[in-house]
């Protein structure tokens, strides 16, 4: 089996294992840093994280576990490992000089100084000898910030936004109310996944399984490439797009034609920041948008002025936002990611008032000492309980008056690193019902006790009428459709969706999976093999589902890997993701990374599948017209047939397909839009690993979007 070893540089910022001794050997000039700052900022902090603190795939760059791993070892060694594994899309590709000016960047950033003497790739110099761990980040030569910063604040080096650089007005808005969230209008799209039951179905039908083959590109506008990852939803409503553009950008443009109407670019521009804007929300007259700073904001949404803006969570701790708000009875719920280090805090759901941003209440997702449920993390203090991210927006029962959301894993990942021994630590990788008006929780149901190899069951909760029963399934990292009863929280069925080889039981009556022995026994610096990897049998790219089949259309991904965790310090700052990985791919799928599959609503069997080397990296859309929509990493957006999963149609675009295909009409006539973009972390890192002869243009993020030609 073919074999791909995918292990990042460095852990988590903090005291050095070398100690606080100073620096004594400058073993590269100021000159090479600088030019090596540019590098890492142009190739490696979309994945790395500005401040070297690493995100999801891409764990840190700097501090005890760099010094760890790396600090036995030569620069040579350092300068061979990127330059023949990084960046992961085009391993040696910015030239022998980039790779060792980005060695010293990064020597600088762990307390190595500088001086006269050159570094060169064949330099034999001890790590732990010239460099300390000590956090510093050098500020861009443009800023007038100091020289050494901490690594918490750079949020200060970052260029703000510029405000509203496109003025116009949206013609004739209509307020967004309430019954139109609930019941919405064929022709809008005015959430994530559509409606509140998470469906991302459109009910229109004038594109359908006979003519698709005819349609045509309508228009494309280009978006920001830099800024982030690009996976939008573009929400619809009277015929107005509104998107959230790359770097905390909001543009409203007119979806007849594609013309600007106004731009409001409320920055930070992070362009190196791994998060991105899933989705924007309308409530009344104004679009609220969760920036990927840790902000909730409100924009006039005739004229992109900002009302009101709040801050959810400090940025400087880490957090962020990648998903964005669902509007529920009058309030604007948000979640919160972020939350793999160390901290005081954790990560929380809250809810806002929609005309000043009051926070209404907050509900934590990781059971705190002394609290229900408190004694599932074992002994670990409040402090060393990270995790529980909820980066999914969830969905909503208006007649339960119940939102579903699900929770991310507990962090470090792997149950040696986090010592959190066998609890189950809730309430990470559940999924929970809250009470929309207070936050209180209805119920919970945990997918995976004491979750240990990164694998979410954090994405969509998709609901569904069925037999006068009240339904929720989700389907997470290790690729088990799970069937829920949504009053109560009782399991009801499950299903296997890809090769899996991490439970090796279930309980029957709870569904509560049971691990392997040997990953139960995992030890630091010991490497585990599991099936499905790190990448997830499903991520964020959204399920539909289809009412006229009774049909669950699931993009699902198959690789597996080996996991091996490390030590971290239990300290503030602290923690983290803390392991190293490779990939391979996945026994039995013909090398085919990709799958496409329809699964019954009633039985949980599988009605058809699609397999293809490249993955499925955008959500699926499907229509009342029975055809499902899908984008590749080959830059293929793809029409099926609802029924057969039969390629009806496919064009190729400028760069990887991403985000969230939507469908709406103006004037009778049906749209399909859909976005291309960079980014997106583990489901196109592991890919571009195991199947690196898959290329695509290293920029492109724009929105297409389609319709059948008019008739003659």
């Amino acid at each position: 089996m073919k074999m791909i070893a995918l292990v990042f540089l460095g852990m988590i910022a903090g005291t050095s294992l070398a100690g606080q001794r100073a620096a004594t050997i400058a073993a590269f000039t100021a000159e090479q840093a600088a030019a090596g700052q540019s590098e890492y900022q142009a190739n490696c902090a979309s994945c790395h994280r500005p401040d070297l603190a690493g995100s999801g795939e891409a764990p840190p760059l700097a501090g005890s576990n760099f010094m760890s791993t790396w600090g036995g070892r030569a620069t040579s060694e350092l300068i061979s490992y990127m330059q023949s594994a990084m960046p992961p899309s085009n391993p040696g590709g910015l030239g022998a000089k980039a790779y060792v000016d980005l060695a010293a960047f990064i020597l600088e950033v762990n307390g190595a100084r500088s001086g006269a003497l050159p570094l060169k790739a064949t330099s034999p110099f001890l790590i732990q000898g010239i460099a300390t761990g000590k956090v510093q980040i050098p500020a861009p030569a443009e800023t007038a910030a100091p020289a050494e910063t901490p690594a918490a604040s750079i949020r200060q080096q970052i260029t703000a936004g510029r405000g509203l650089t496109v003025t116009g007005q949206v013609k004739n808005y209509v307020p967004v109310t309430d019954a139109m969230l609930r019941n919405p209008d064929p022709g809008d799209w005015l959430m994530i996944r559509r409606n509140y039951q998470a469906w991302s179905y459109s009910p229109l039908a004038q594109i359908n399984a006979g003519n698709v083959k005819n349609l045509r590109l309508a228009w494309e506008w280009a978006m920001n490439d830099g800024g982030g990852a690009n996976e939008p939803t573009p929400i619809v409503h009277n015929g107005i797009i509104f998107l959230a553009n790359t770097g905390n950008v909001v543009q409203a443009i007119d979806g007849r034609t594609g013309d600007l109407i106004w731009e409001n670019r409320i920055g930070p521009d992070q362009s190196g920041s791994i998060g991105a804007m899933r989705s924007l929300a309308l409530y009344q007259d104004k679009v609220f948008m969760a920036t990927t700073d840790a902000r909730l904001l409100a924009l006039d949404a005739r004229t992109g002025k900002i009302v009101w803006q709040t801050d959810i969570a400090d940025p400087k701790k880490g957090y962020t936002n990648t998903s964005g708000p669902i509007v529920i009875r009058g309030k604007i719920v948000q979640g919160l990611s972020g939350c793999d280090q160390y901290k005081k805090d954790g990560c929380f759901i809250s809810a806002y008032d929609p005309d000043s941003g009051k926070r209404l209440w907050k509900f934590e997702t990781v059971a705190r000492e002394n609290e229900p449920g408190g004694d599932t993390w074992g002994k670990l203090p409040d402090l060393l309980r990270a995790g529980g991210d909820t980066w999914i927006t969830g969905s909503y029962d208006p007649e339960l008056n119940l939102t579903y959301w699900g929770v991310a894993q507990a962090k470090p990942w792997m149950r040696a690193t986090r010592g959190s021994g066998s609890g189950k630590a809730l309430y990470t990788s559940s999924t929970l019902a809250l009470a929309p008006d207070t936050g209180k929780l209805a119920w919970y149901y945990q997918h995976v006790g004491g979750e240990t190899l990164d694998l979410d069951e954090v994405f969509e909760r998709v609901l569904v009428d069925l037999d006068g029963q009240k339904l929720v399934f989700t389907i997470g990292k290790p690729g088990i459709l799970w069937k829920l009863d949504r009053t109560n929280g009782k399991y009801l069925g499950r299903k296997e969706t890809i090769f899996q080889n991490i439970f090796d039981q279930f309980d029957e009556k709870t569904g509560e999976p049971r691990y392997r022995a040997d990953i139960l026994e995992q030890q630091t610096g010991q490497w585990v093999q599991a099936c499905p990897s790190t990448e997830g049998g499903h991520n964020w790219q959204a399920m539909s589902y289809n009412p006229g089949t009774s049909q669950l259309i699931i993009p699902l991904s198959q690789s597996c890997l080996e996991m091996k965790g490390r030590v971290v310090e239990p300290k503030e700052g602290s923690g983290g993701t803390a392991a190293d990985r490779r990939f391979f791919e996945m026994p039995g799928s013909n090398g085919n990374i990709g799958k496409l599959a329809a699964y019954d609503v009633k039985t949980l069997k599988e009605n058809w599948s699609i397999q293809q080397r490249a993955p499925f990296l955008t959500a699926v859309l499907s229509t009342a017209g029975g055809v499902a929509f899908v984008g590749d990493l080959d830059r293929n957006f793809h029409a099926v047939d609802v029924k057969t999963g039969r390629e009806l149609w496919r064009t190729r675009l400028g760069t990887a397909v991403q985000g969230f295909p939507v469908s709406f009409s103006i004037d009778g006539k049906q749209y399909i839009a859909v976005t291309t973009g960079m980014g997106g972390g583990s489901p196109r890192q592991v890919p571009l690993t195991i199947a690196p002869e898959i290329h695509h243009p290293l920029s492109g993020n724009a929105l297409y979007v389609f319709a059948l030609p008019e008739e003659k």
